[in-house]
């Protein structure tokens, strides 16, 4: 009883690819922090995610434009945090 929605589950998730899923977690995330309104916050995300998208490794990431995503994301987290206001 339980494979069934199993495996509708796996073959929706079989379309993407962890890149895509780690890109889709950080905009939930980034809509989840609105209601804070705070730039601190936003940067440590940037910062976090910027990290997972360079420490993941390359075969489960499928292109390499999603490390060129993390390098942007660690080099825009410290511009955003030290522009926040106290």
């Amino acid at each position: 009883m339980l494979a069934l929605p199993l495996q509708v589950i796996d073959n929706f998730l079989l379309q993407y690819n962890v890149g895509q899923a780690l890109l889709a977690i950080f905009i939930l995330s980034a809509l989840a922090a609105l209601p804070l309104k705070s730039q601190r916050v936003y940067a440590m995300q940037f910062l976090g995610f910027g990290l997972l998208f360079l420490l993941t490794p390359q075969s489960m990431l499928a292109k390499p434009h999603w490390k060129f995503l993390g390098i942007a994301l660690l080099v825009l987290a410290p511009m955003v945090y030290i522009t926040a206001k106290r």
